[in-house]
């Protein structure tokens, strides 16, 4: 988004795999999430306390830092978004997805069933190969 409104440089992708894009954690996952197997509500708040300061205003907090809470998300790049079934971050990143998509930005939407956030880690699971496999080629795709 700064990028766009400083009218560069020019970002070409935007590829997203299970993004915290949303400071104020009031989504229903992020409600009902709060335990996950590698990321819980505790990690989740102290991420955003870590990126941005200890007790920010959140009136202050600026849609460059947290992306739900820009009002226009028009001229950004195409984006590709991967998230996970339990991870309290899934519905913010869905509904970036569907802002992104009424701006008119093309937008892939990956929900990878049974999966948590951070679960690619797990290699040995066949999905967690699937998932880095349609990264890799999603990557490869959109810098060719």
């Amino acid at each position: 988004m700064r990028a766009r409104d400083r009218q560069g440089p020019s970002i070409r992708f935007q590829l997203l795999n299970q993004p915290a894009l949303d400071d104020r954690q009031q989504t229903w996952s992020a409600r009902h999430f709060t335990a996950t197997r590698f990321m819980t509500r505790e990690k989740v708040s102290a991420s955003w306390r870590h990126y941005l300061g200890p007790s920010p205003d959140a009136a202050s907090v600026s849609p460059y830092a947290a992306p739900a809470r820009a009002t226009d998300l028009s001229g950004l790049p195409a984006a590709h978004i991967a998230t996970a079934q339990f991870d309290p971050n899934r519905d913010e990143a869905i509904a970036y997805a569907l802002r992104l998509l009424q701006a008119g930005v093309p937008v892939d939407l990956h929900q990878w069933a049974g999966t948590f956030h951070g679960s690619p880690a797990a290699v040995s699971a066949e999905v967690s190969r699937r998932q880095i496999d349609e990264l890799t080629a999603v990557l490869r795709r959109a810098l060719a």
